[in-house]
């Protein structure tokens, strides 16, 4: 009987310092997880990069266009952004290239449809992917041939890089 009492006594303290453990390499693991994000300035993700755009021809479903808008219909930035694109296409021939599907589609279609050519579903999808497009919103400003000449994910900074040229 006195084998069994210190066998259990053995492993009730085997088990207590696995608990000891385990917690200790959660919080650092939380710590790193802190740090990590601290210095990737709060996204794991690798940020995208737009100008990878610049020097790309725009397909024949775009011909034309001086301003391309990529929205998506489940992006809230895309929401908030598509007024300004509104009124920097009234001034210039544009295409809002619209993604996704449902009663959203619509809403943005009603925002930017009225003063440029606009694209959605299918085609939409297949034009972003094309491209190359990988964040939404995304501007891009093209010349007369139809190269990418600007790309940025956001218009006022697309509009000031195309007046420094």
């Amino acid at each position: 009987m006195p084998f069994l009492v210190a066998a259990v006594v053995f492993v009730g303290l085997l088990c207590l310092f696995n608990l000891v453990l385990t917690l200790g390499v959660l919080r650092r693991l939380r710590e790193h997880t802190a740090e990590l994000e601290r210095l990737a300035g709060g996204s794991m993700l690798m940020p995208y990069d737009p100008h990878v755009l610049v020097g790309r021809a725009l397909p024949e479903t775009a011909a034309g266009a001086r301003l391309v808008g990529f929205f998506d219909v489940g992006c809230s930035t895309c929401h908030e952004r598509a007024p300004q694109f509104a009124d920097a296409a009234g001034k210039q021939p544009a295409l809002a290239v619209i993604t996704g599907d449902g009663a959203k589609v619509a809403d943005l279609v009603a925002v930017v449809g009225g003063v440029s050519s606009v694209i959605t579903g299918e085609e939409a999808g297949l034009l972003t992917h094309t491209l190359g497009v990988e964040a939404f919103p995304t501007f891009l400003l093209a010349d007369q041939e139809g190269r990418v000449v600007a790309a940025h994910t956001e218009l006022a900074e697309l509009t000031a890089t195309a007046t420094a040229r």
